[in-house]
């Protein structure tokens, strides 16, 4: 009888794996806890719509800002260290926002620059991090390592955090950043328990050195935006990797469209309140702990081509049903199937490129897929509020409906392609 610990993360994916684990999870917790406590914050110092709405986009915006660059730099240094170092600096920033807090000195404009340099060290945090899986477990156990990751993200970032944020905000505005400081730190020092991860190789088209003293060639590196524009150029001649990515892009417009509008979707087209709302996210992580339990079955059973097809194929029919939905808990079941299929795809998706890209390659192209995400959700939530404005509650679901529908028809080829790339890529 295997132990729990065998069961969660198997012996044969080593050491190193579990350290990480444990890291993404300790630090899932506390990022779970600001979920709920950093808006509550926000809105306890301001009631304009536009300072509140300013919170939530500079969530964002860094990665508009610094994604690429980013990931060009994880392509460079010891990813580890730049995940532990990263980390430091979220600690350190939000050691300041605690002091401000408890000296009675915060302010909005003061919790705002915060978010947007918490933000700024989250991108190189999450861009160093994806590529660490790559370099600990065989491509075959891609899968399983990202199952893994995904379900502390979804217990502890979406499920257990935001409840106990909003706790700890009610005992007092500085207890959950506090927390949350802890379980940062701590996600260092079980991250620091890996075994040092090598640098990247770089590709010899654009590797450069000069000649030392000794004879020997030394390390040079080009300007950041050289590696940034050889990231794109790669993935831009890799039809699968680059299909993977803009099918990512343009369903994360057409989810973000009904998304955004999602809480006055709930409390005024449904009726369900501010209880029902928050119910909504509660359905969404129970459907996902349950994909949790059944992803290795699924993978074991059902090929990565099929699964992409009926994810797919469910996200279309989930904007349907909830167009044509006014029944709360009718919602909640849409919600569930969402929190399911939604993990499958995140962790599939994840796989297959992380099978597919070189490791010298890793950090700039999974920020790329990173900024296609946010940069999707920004136009998305921006068509959501005008349709909604124009159409009603409803119209962003039926917009995101025929988008989907429409991508899914173009896509569904492709993806036997995307799949038999990523098998022909496996040793």
């Amino acid at each position: 009888m295997p132990s729990l610990g065998d069961l969660v993360a198997p012996r044969r994916m080593g050491r190193d794996f579990r350290w990480l684990l444990a890291s993404s999870w300790t630090s899932n917790i506390g990022d779970g806890v600001a979920l709920a406590a950093a808006p509550l914050l926000i809105a306890s110092m301001t009631s304009s719509p536009i300072l509140v709405a300013a919170g939530a986009i500079l969530q964002f915006l860094p990665w508009l800002l610094f994604g690429l660059h980013a990931g060009a730099i994880a392509d460079r240094f010891d990813r580890r260290r730049l995940v532990m170092f990263a980390n430091g600096a979220r600690a350190v920033v939000l050691t300041g926002l605690c002091v401000f807090l408890v000296t009675g000195t915060a302010n909005i404009w003061i919790v705002l620059a915060v978010a947007f340099l918490y933000g700024t060290a989250e991108v190189f945090v999450d861009t160093a991090g994806s590529t660490l899986l790559p370099m600990l477990v065989k491509p075959a156990d891609l899968g399983l390592g990202n199952a893994r990751l995904q379900a502390g993200y979804l217990v502890a970032n979406q499920f257990a955090g935001p409840p106990l944020g909003a706790f700890l905000f009610a005992a007092g505005t500085a207890w959950p950043f506090l927390l949350e400081i802890i379980c940062v730190a701590l996600a260092v020092v079980l991250i620091s328990r890996m075994a040092k991860t090598p640098v990247p190789p770089r590709r010899p088209s654009t590797g450069s050195g000069t000649q030392g003293s000794s004879g020997t060639q030394e390390r040079t590196h080009p300007p950041v935006h050289t590696d940034i524009a050889e990231g794109l150029r790669w993935l831009w001649r890799n039809p699968p990797v680059r299909m993977l990515v803009l099918i990512i892009l343009v369903f994360n417009v057409t989810w973000a469209a009904p998304w955004g509008v999602l809480v006055l979707y709930a409390t005024e087209h449904l009726h369900m309140g501010a209880v029902g709302f928050g119910a909504l996210t509660t359905a969404s992580a129970i459907g996902g702990l349950l994909a949790t339990a059944c992803f290795g079955s699924l993978e074991r059973h059902v090929s990565f081509a099929t699964l992409m097809r009926v994810v797919l194929s469910l996200e279309v029919l989930m904007h349907l049903a909830f167009a044509l939905t006014s029944t709360g808990w009718v919602a909640l079941v849409i919600m569930f199937v969402f929190g399911a299929y939604a993990f499958v795809w995140g962790t599939i998706s994840t796989t297959v490129r992380q099978r597919l890209v070189p490791a010298e390659l890793q950090g700039r192209v999974a920020s790329v897929n990173m900024v296609g995400v946010f940069g999707g959700m920004v136009i998305g939530q921006a068509l959501g509020g005008v349709i909604a404005e124009i159409w009603g509650l409803t119209g962003p679901w039926w917009f995101a409906f025929g988008g989907a529908a429409l991508t899914l028809l173009f896509v569904w080829k492709p993806i036997s392609h995307i799949v038999s790339a990523t098998q022909s890529n496996e040793p």
